[in-house]
């Protein structure tokens, strides 16, 4: 599966699975959590998601480096500071969130395997190949950095 590395961008992968999600979700009844809970729950993980990502955003953009996830090895500098103190992977963390309020929204137990499917092909087929051309650029700065940072959370 290495040929589907840095393939396809992470958004159109989230997108993918949140259809996969809706149809996991359409056989099975929901689950009897009371659908005002499921919006708070859904909104919440939605504005947190959202806020993470757009904060990793805006550090790529603040170090005037790029945002393309396709293309690491265009990366001029590695990003240590504001959100990515605590998670490699913002933009990443904050797409898995959304998921989860997807879920939430859904209330299928089953919709919960399009979030772990999304984490777990971002974690082989974008991040292995990413965090590579990272340590080829950045060399032991970025050895460091991925020592004191967890690549999740």
């Amino acid at each position: 599966m290495d040929w589907l590395e840095k393939r396809v961008p992470p958004l159109m992968v989230a997108g993918a699975f949140a259809l996969l999600m809706a149809l996991l979700a359409q056989p099975v009844p929901p689950i009897g959590v009371a659908q005002a809970w499921r919006l708070v729950m859904a909104l919440v993980l939605l504005l947190v998601g959202l806020g993470i990502c757009l904060a990793g955003v805006a550090s790529f953009r603040l170090a005037q480096t790029t945002v393309n996830p396709l293309a690491p090895e265009q990366a001029t500098a590695l990003v240590q500071s504001g959100i990515y103190r605590y998670t490699r992977n913002p933009m990443y963390l904050g797409f898995a969130l959304v998921l989860l309020a997807w879920a939430a929204l859904l209330a299928a137990p089953l919709s919960l395997l399009g979030v772990a499917g999304f984490v777990l092909y971002l974690d082989r087929l974008q991040i292995a190949p990413e965090e590579r051309a990272l340590a080829e650029l950045f060399g032991s700065e970025y050895a460091g950095y991925c020592q004191r940072v967890r690549r999740w959370l």
